[in-house]
């Protein structure tokens, strides 16, 4: 109809109801007119084919499209559940339609590294797996009204989040931000992220480097009291303690175990608060010490053990105990970085370093004081009698040296030639010959003549000089044979005082060494 109207208005012909069918009279006076009027009435019909053409597309809605007349498909299912969990959502309040009803947080975790341990500041740096879960009543819904749609993920921004910290944090590690948590049908929230964490835990490092340490992690709500927010543990216990699934276990520390506490407690008598606290007992490796720190040590002071076997007059002695003394300091200097430094106390193995510089001390001092005993005979002649005594006869028995009768040999030679020192004429008169063998009497009887012709004028001056000469000889010898008796004395008392004071310096050394052992294999299999 509209068309028809679109044309009749076109041709300049216009038609009534009751008037189809019948013919239209002409006025007479349109025959008689010009013959440019016919001619464009004749071209009236190629113009009415274009615009007839060009209808369809004048009759089409400004935003119309070709197929527009299908349905457009349906929105995601994802999309549609994401806005209506969201769109009238509030998560600024803590998600229950009762105020009384509490939030309970169920939460674990999984340590995945320790990273670093800070004795001199008292931190503990590791990573762990958190993972936290809750029940939020308003990110409910029905399956079947979103394509059995049962879990979806949303920002973490988007939704309430329980204020869960820990209490030992000290800095902020470098975590990544994991921005969404898991929401199922039922309102089950699950929120799982790592976490680096720096903690401030009491380190004790008095069995360095068989120490074994004990460091908390506490989760409580900073905020919220025991009615509003409670705290569980997601899975038991004995779960909890001994995984080790995701552990690095590569490191110096090793992970013993974790272990798991709840506790209520409240501050200054006011409402109660819900705290969870992990128990992370690690245990550091010693073989990396033992081998860099213990072991030279030892070495160094089995060296010094043998020094005591060279000879106590050599010079020797002294020079390699000293040499010894001058290593292990610059030991001690290289080592220093590598042991823990705290102001709360001082590790055991320090105290074995300073006790082994403190005997090699004492052997270096023990090593001169023989040195100057073998040669106190330039400044005291003689030795006491009663050190005789003491160390001679009394010591060697009980030290159980085998060549203590050559001691008390020597003991008696010596002092048969002080006695023939003390009676020998210091003039140079000649003295009655005391002889032991008859033969020998018998040719100094046989001298005698000539001794008494020599007794001339003549031969009697040269003759008193051969006698004042072999007299001074025979002095001269036996002066130098009673410094060496004196000599060998004291070198006999230097050695069984020096055997003396090595064995004393050996038992020292053993039952510090067995002690240290005792303790550290007992540490190490605790």
């Amino acid at each position: 109809m509209q068309r028809e109207r679109l044309i009749a208005r076109l041709t300049g012909r216009s038609q009534k109801p009751g008037a189809v069918g019948k013919a239209t009279r002409v006025p007479p006076a349109s025959r008689s007119a010009p013959r440019w009027a016919a001619a464009g009435r004749a071209m009236v019909p190629a113009a009415l084919g274009a615009l007839l053409a060009l209808l369809p597309l004048t009759l089409q809605s400004p935003g119309a499209r070709p197929g527009a007349g299908t349905p457009e498909p349906p929105e995601p299912a994802l999309r549609r559940l994401s806005h209506h969990l969201l769109a009238h959502y509030q998560k600024g309040t803590r998600p229950v339609r009762d105020w009384r009803t509490t939030t309970t947080v169920a939460i674990d975790l999984m340590v995945y590294a320790i990273l670093s341990v800070d004795e001199k500041d008292q931190v503990l740096t590791t990573y762990i797996w958190y993972r936290q879960h809750w029940t939020d009543e308003f990110l409910k819904w029905d399956p079947d009204r979103f394509d059995n749609l049962t879990q979806i993920s949303l920002p973490v921004e988007s939704i309430w989040v329980p204020d869960i910290l820990i209490n030992e944090f000290v800095d902020v590690g470098k975590s990544p931000h994991v921005p969404y948590v898991y929401v199922s049908h039922h309102g089950e929230v699950q929120n799982l992220k790592p976490i680096q964490v720096m903690t401030a835990c009491s380190l004790d490092i008095y069995n360095f480097p068989f120490d074994v340490q004990n460091c908390s992690l506490t989760f409580t709500s900073w905020l919220h009291h025991i009615r509003d927010i409670n705290l569980s543990l997601w899975r038991q216990p004995e779960l909890v303690k001994f995984d080790r699934s995701v552990f690095m276990n590569q490191g110096e520390w090793e992970l013993l175990y974790v272990l798991s506490h709840f506790r209520e407690f409240s501050v200054k008598s006011s409402d109660s608060y819900a705290e969870m606290k992990f128990y992370v007992v690690i245990r550091r490796r010693p073989l990396f010490y033992t081998v860099s720190l213990l072991l030279p040590s030892i070495f160094l002071m089995v060296m010094d053990i043998v020094g005591f076997y060279l000879p106590p007059h050599s010079g020797e002695r002294v020079s390699f105990k000293i040499t010894l003394l001058l290593g292990y300091s610059v030991f001690l200097i290289i080592v220093s970085d590598t042991l823990p430094a705290t102001a709360v106390g001082t590790p055991l193995i320090g105290i074995y370093f300073v006790v082994c510089m403190a005997l090699l001390v004492i052997s270096l001092t023990e090593t001169i004081l023989i040195v100057c005993l073998v040669h106190k005979q330039d400044l005291q002649p003689h030795v006491p009698e009663w050190l005789k005594h003491l160390l001679l006869e009394r010591a060697t028995i009980l030290l159980c040296i085998r060549d203590r009768k050559k001691f008390s040999q020597s003991r008696m030679q010596t002092m048969d030639t002080s006695r023939r020192v003390e009676n020998n004429d210091s003039t140079a008169k000649p003295t009655p010959c005391v002889c032991e063998d008859p033969r020998e009497c018998g040719a100094v009887e046989g001298t005698r003549p000539a001794l008494a012709l020599a007794g001339r004028p003549e031969g009697s001056a040269a003759l008193q000089e051969v006698l004042r000469e072999t007299t001074a000889i025979r002095q001269l010898l036996e002066k130098r044979e009673e410094f060496r008796d004196l000599a060998r004395d004291w070198l006999q008392v230097g050695y069984v005082l020096d055997v003396l004071l090595f064995r004393v310096y050996l038992a020292a050394v053993l039952a510090y060494s067995i002690t240290l052992g005792t303790l550290w294999s007992v540490w190490r299999d605790a």
